[in-house]
C-alpha cells in the first residue's frame, strides 16, 4: 500500500475575529480566516504581490484556546490537513468548502496583543505559560 500525506503549513494574520459555537453534542468548535502573502518580481523587474485565504477550523481545547486569545490581526502559526466538505443548499445547489483542519497553533505576535480586550488577567510585566 502507498502512503499519502495531507499536510499544511500556514503562517499569517486572522482577517477576522474567532468565532466559537458547540456541535449538538457539546464539542467546541472555532473557525476563523488566515492571510497569507507571497511577493515576487516579474520578468520585466515589477515587484507583486498575492494574497491568500485560509478558511480555519479548530476543535475541542484548540478551539477554546483559539477563541480566547486569538483576534483579528494575530499572526499565527496553524498546522493541520486540508478537507473539503460539501452541502446542498435548499434550491438543491451543491456548494463545496475547503478548510484547513488544525491540529496546531502557535501565536506569534507579543502574548499582550491577543488578549480580547484591554483590561487583561496578566500583570504588564509578564505574561502566563501558555499550554501551546
Amino acid at each position: 500500500m502507498t502512503r499519502s500525506l495531507n499536510k499544511v503549513i500556514i503562517i499569517g494574520n486572522l482577517g477576522r475575529d474567532p468565532e466559537m459555537r458547540y456541535t449538538s453534542s457539546g464539542k467546541p468548535i472555532t473557525t476563523f480566516s488566515v492571510a497569507t502573502s507571497r511577493t515576487w518580481v516579474t520578468s520585466e523587474g515589477e515587484r507583486r504581490e498575492a494574497t491568500e485565504w485560509f478558511n480555519v477550523v479548530a476543535w475541542n481545547n484548540l478551539a477554546e484556546i483559539c477563541n480566547q486569545f486569538l483576534r483579528k490581526g494575530s499572526r499565527v502559526y496553524v498546522e493541520g490537513h486540508l478537507q473539503t466538505r460539501q452541502w446542498e443548499d435548499e434550491k438543491g445547489c451543491r456548494h463545496y468548502r475547503t478548510e484547513l483542519v488544525a491540529n496546531e497553533m502557535l501565536i506569534l505576535d507579543n502574548r499582550h496583543q491577543g488578549q480580547r480586550n484591554e483590561t487583561s488577567d496578566f500583570p504588564d510585566e509578564e505574561g502566563p505559560d501558555l499550554p501551546f
